[in-house]
């Protein structure tokens, strides 16, 4: 990541209503999720083919 700050945003497939919300990072060769209730923990990162392909299923 080279020390970039990562900007972070509930994924719009996210309950509105509190509870599990998934949070979302955009960077130019990596995708980055974590949970928005521990953001101190490890996140998840994908390439952005895998994202796609993910977030394909729910269209």
């Amino acid at each position: 990541m080279n020390g970039e700050r990562l900007t972070w945003f509930k994924s719009s497939y996210s309950s509105g209503e509190g509870g599990e919300c998934l949070e979302v990072a955009l960077a130019p060769s990596t995708i980055h999720l974590r949970d928005s209730k521990t953001p101190e923990a490890p996140h998840l990162t994908l390439a952005p083919s895998t994202w796609a392909a993910f977030i394909g299923v729910f269209k």
